[in-house]
């Protein structure tokens, strides 16, 4: 009669090794970690008078500014006290001087994708996001009244291009 408690105990304990006993299986599945951050996108340094206005002329003139020009509007930036609005100037005296390189209204408005992308990667080096072009597109389309000229001074005159 001892036996025959002895053989449900030792089963009973068999069974309790066996599971206790089992190696835990962790799947790996060989995915790399991607940073979905644009890198592009993060400008957060201020670019110099002189990269500013150097990057500025060779952008609306596509040619290299001369000295006489550079040093001359570099100390117009020194002396006034409002960076912003001191750069507005300069923006809308460039695009005044009748030297800008800029497409023909019907060459915007004959491919809007291509005409936004390309003044994006001029402008910020960087092509735009999708809800970037698609605004631009949009607006563009649903005012007449918009000229290559006024776009290349918005995005002269915005707070991206001052930074890289």
């Amino acid at each position: 009669m001892r036996t025959l408690y002895k053989i449900p105990i030792l089963l009973l304990i068999l069974c309790v090794a066996l599971v206790s006993c089992k190696k835990d299986v962790i799947a790996t599945y060989d995915v790399n970690d991607v940073d979905i951050e644009d890198k592009s996108l993060i400008k957060d340094r201020s670019k110099s008078n002189k990269q500013f206005i150097s990057i500025l002329y060779t952008t609306l003139h596509q040619k290299a500014i001369s000295s006489k020009e550079l040093v001359r509007t570099e100390r117009v930036i020194e002396s006034f006290g409002d960076k912003a609005l001191i750069n507005e100037v300069i923006v809308s005296n460039y695009m005044n001087n009748g030297e800008v390189v800029l497409p023909s209204n019907d060459e915007m408005r004959g491919n809007l994708d291509s005409f936004v992308t390309v003044t994006y990667k001029k402008f910020f080096v960087r092509i735009p996001t999708e809800i970037e072009k698609a605004f631009f597109v949009n607006y563009i389309e649903s005012n007449p009244n918009i000229t290559p000229e006024l776009v290349y001074t918005a995005f002269a005159s915005c707070d991206e291009f001052q930074f890289y």
